[in-house]
């Protein structure tokens, strides 16, 4: 959820002092020293060939430790470390970076994940978002939150895809989000459900030093406030089981969205997001995996408030465009494609590697029904084994785009 990160300092120099000792010893196993063997109530024996940052730590840094029962048991799994990040949206920022996961023994029951990262930045700017997504037994329902608050700086480049990236137009506001829905399993994979949507944004300043380039923001909503309202209908399948690190499966959900004044909206107006991934294992042990996402968000009816539109980055986790710094495009409609593939570097599944190509189209300002030119993006990345039990990873990805766009993007699990 960190979409355009240069350094997370203090976890990341401690990731690069383990991969320093892991390259000097290359290759070696799981089983313990029969010297040093330790107390069976503290720890486990490994006997499978699996390892993450962790098991290199106990290895060959704090060779005197073990890892407890509970971190190799199947139950709460929480990755929680603070961070200091920069990014071209809000400078330099501290924080914390957390993702809570909860597996089980059953290989049929989906992860529940519970993903925060809080942040203060150099502009001044505080970020809270809590991003939920919990699996009940047998997988019978499914409760999704996208709870945040923001008060929030940006730049604003304008609205279509032929918006300029020279411009110095910025928007400041605050911003309170609560999306809360719950689904229904139907029947096996697929599920149903009702839930709840508000987007409302207040102290809505705009500041214009380029007005003859870039005067979108005025002309389409100059109003200090915004309010959307209203119900969700959701239609869900999904037969992927670690959303943190899907080796195979498919997921989609369709999510209707009216808007309604009478639940406090500024009008009527409907939005329609279909979210669709698809993953290929192209190997018998998921070493070398091919991934394709479709994200196609649509808006109609009357006109939806200015930072309520589709654009780059406010997906629910911040993560479509990479190459592209948050906001950087902005429509009525969106069609999003993006596909990486993804590859283990080392046996033991510490390190892996992916290279990724992305394409963003958005309808063009006015004509909300024509779509403008096509806005390509791609990049490789790194992978770190965080934890082995969830398959949680440290993704570091350096993505570029067109117009000289470019930046490191840093994610506490898969980007999709």
């Amino acid at each position: 959820m960190n979409p355009s990160g240069l350094s997370c300092f203090l976890f990341l120099g401690f990731i690069g002092t383990l991969l320093v000792v892991l390259i000097s010893h290359s290759s070696y196993g799981q089983q313990p020293d029969p010297a040093r063997i330790p107390d069976p109530k503290t720890v486990v024996l490994q006997t499978d060939t699996s390892a993450d940052v962790w098991d290199v730590y106990y290895r060959f840094i704090n060779r005197k430790g073990y890892r407890r029962v509970e971190s190799q048991e199947a139950g709460f799994q929480p990755f929680v470390y603070p961070e200091v990040a920069y990014s071209l949206q809000t400078g330099f920022a501290v924080g914390i970076n957390a993702n809570l996961s909860f597996t089980s023994k059953n290989p049929e029951q989906t992860i529940s994940t519970i993903v925060s990262t809080p942040q203060y930045t150099q502009y001044k700017q505080v970020i809270i978002p809590v991003v939920a997504n919990i699996w009940t037994k047998g997988n019978r329902y499914n409760i999704l939150g996208d709870w945040r608050y923001f008060d929030y700086s940006a730049d604003n480049y304008g609205l279509g895809g032929n918006s300029r990236s020279d411009i110095d137009d910025r928007l400041t506001y605050s911003f309170l989000r609560l999306y809360q829905s719950v689904l229904r399993q139907v029947t096996p994979n697929f599920s149903a459900g009702l839930g709840y949507a508000l987007d409302y944004h207040w102290n809505i300043q705009e500041v214009n030093a380029t007005p003859l380039l870039n005067d979108d923001f005025h002309q389409y909503s100059s109003g200090t406030r915004s309010v959307s309202s209203g119900p969700t209908v959701s239609l869900q399948f999904s037969n992927r089981r670690n959303p943190n690190n899907p080796q195979s499966g498919f997921y989609g959900n369709v999510m209707l969205r009216p808007n309604l004044s009478w639940l406090g909206s500024d009008q009527n107006w409907q939005s329609v997001i279909a979210d669709i991934r698809k993953y290929i294992p192209l190997s018998s042990d998921s070493r070398h995996i091919l991934a394709f996402w479709n994200l196609t968000w649509l808006s109609f009816g009357n006109q939806a408030p200015y930072l309520d539109l589709p654009s780059t980055g406010w997906d629910t986790y911040a993560n479509m465009g990479r190459g592209y710094t948050q906001g950087r495009f902005r429509g009525r409609n969106l069609v999003y494609l993006e596909t990486e593939y993804r590859a283990a570097l080392l046996p033991n599944g510490l390190l892996g590697a992916v290279v990724f190509a992305n394409m963003q189209t958005y309808s063009d300002y006015p004509n909300a029904s024509q779509f403008g030119r096509l806005l390509p993006g791609g990049g490789v990345g790194l992978r770190i084994k965080v934890n082995k039990q969830s398959n949680l990873n440290l993704a570091i990805d350096y993505g570029i785009g067109i117009g000289g766009s470019k930046g490191l993007f840093i994610n506490l699990g898969e980007v999709f």
